[in-house]
């Protein structure tokens, strides 16, 4: 289900290929890598990854920062603990089109969140802000994803002994002491697979902007993702998106080895 379809997506890539009707065939020749020469010199290309990086380096760290506090405050609460871990975690079983559409009420021209700013809600609103709508999408997914990832870290943190911060507290430690010197090191294996996760699905990303913008406004919120759709279903060009696909595979993984070796190393 999987390698048989990436397989014929990495042979597309390097040849000449092209849509036919049923019943018919024509050669595909092979082009070496004139599909990718081709669509690394598109600007619209650039600006998908441009765009793409900017969203991992706003996502990723929010994420991680986010999940490891909440998580935090979660195992110290002792009150209300079960109603808060529903709470988290609603937002990651809801499918994304109601949860984008609760966004788009919020985020539009006349939404709720400008009418509370009133004069300070800024101009072009969000959404149509070329400057302002890959980093509201970044939110969005940390919002949308983070219930797993502090389910993640909560696990984790319950299966470090208590005694070790009441050995450091003892010790003189203060709390931000302790958990730099106990908690930060026995999270260490899962902040590394949330690091991974969220990368993997960074790559990904193709809901958020295709229903909140649709790549707009002027390709501030075009994705690597949504680029291979508009390419390979919407224009006809399969050749060209395959190659985009490819790139963004071998991105993701070169990034997602460096990441994994720079969390654990010792």
């Amino acid at each position: 289900m999987f390698i048989i379809p990436f397989g014929v997506g990495v042979w597309m890539a390097f040849h000449d290929y092209f849509f036919t009707a049923p019943g018919v065939s024509v050669p595909h020749p092979f082009v070496g890598f004139d599909n990718f020469s081709e669509v690394l010199g598109e600007e619209k290309t650039q600006s998908a990854f441009a765009n793409l990086g900017l969203f991992m380096a706003i996502n990723i760290p929010l994420t991680v920062v986010l999940a490891l506090v909440l998580a935090s405050a979660l195992n110290a609460a002792t009150h209300w603990r079960g109603f808060f871990r529903v709470a988290y975690y609603v937002p990651y079983v809801t499918a994304s089109v109601a949860t984008l559409a609760v966004w788009l009420f919020l985020f539009n021209g006349s939404g709720a969140v400008n009418k509370v700013l009133g004069p300070w809600a800024p101009d072009p609103s969000w959404l149509a802000n070329k400057h302002l709508v890959m980093p509201l999408i970044a939110v969005y997914v940390t919002w949308k994803q983070l219930g797993f990832y502090i389910l993640l870290y909560l696990a984790a943190l319950q299966n470090v002994p208590k005694e070790l911060h009441e050995a450091a507290l003892t010790d003189g430690a203060g709390r931000w002491q302790a958990f730099r010197a106990v908690t930060l090191p026995a999270v260490r294996p899962v902040t590394s697979l949330v690091i991974l996760l969220s990368i993997i699905t960074a790559g990904q990303i193709f809901t958020e902007p295709f229903l909140l913008t649709g790549g707009g406004p002027s390709g501030a919120s075009l994705t690597p993702a949504l680029l291979v759709y508009q390419r390979g279903i919407e224009q006809g060009e399969p050749d060209a998106a395959a190659a985009i696909g490819l790139i963004l595979v071998t991105g993701v993984l070169i990034i997602a080895t460096v990441a994994r070796r720079v969390m654990e190393r010792d």
